[in-house]
């Protein structure tokens, strides 16, 4: 598949029109509903495929952000043999009270996965909870940067890279 055959695919399956209220708290009159396309195998594998391309070749752990990011970086884990670790908003309160959960992340080299960026804001949250485990994180790739400049400029700030497999231009208005 293309990437513009399968811009096409997950605009027509997870692009939605209506009222919407965004995490970071602004409205907007079209949402990406990524669990859309998350949940449709063909798509997931498909993205995971060409999101590999973009992983950088010395990451030793991908790091996918709850709860979006964690099946995209399942499916580039499977897709690349990088192993896994599922960052959560917040530790949790029981068994290991851990915020971060899977491949030990301390040293190494991480590439934080998520699905759609709009402001950069969980990203930020999630980096400086990652970074304070001694993790190094340069990167983060995301399926769908909606956010544009600002997202991009708010995120190589704190010296995060973005990457990402499409921006808004890439699908229909």
């Amino acid at each position: 598949m293309t990437h513009s055959e399968l811009a096409k695919k997950i605009f027509d399956v997870a692009h939605l029109t209506g009222e919407f209220k965004l995490r970071s708290g602004q409205i907007s009159n079209e949402y990406f509903d990524k669990y859309r396309f998350e949940s449709r195998p063909e798509l997931l594998r498909e993205i995971a495929r060409q999101m590999a391309q973009l992983v950088p070749k010395d990451t030793e752990v991908l790091a996918g952000l709850e709860m979006g990011g964690i099946p995209v970086a399942t499916a580039i884990s499977l897709e690349t043999g990088i192993p896994v670790t599922f960052v959560r908003k917040k530790a949790k309160d029981y068994g290991t009270c851990l915020f971060a959960e899977g491949a030990a992340i301390e040293n190494k080299k991480v590439c934080i996965i998520e699905d759609v960026i709009t402001s950069g804001g969980q990203v930020i949250l999630s980096t400086a909870d990652l970074r304070s485990v001694k993790a190094n994180i340069n990167t983060v790739l995301c399926v769908i940067n909606r956010g544009g400049n600002e997202a991009v400029a708010k995120l190589n700030a704190i010296d995060l890279q973005v990457k990402s497999l499409f921006v808004r231009k890439d699908f229909p208005k």
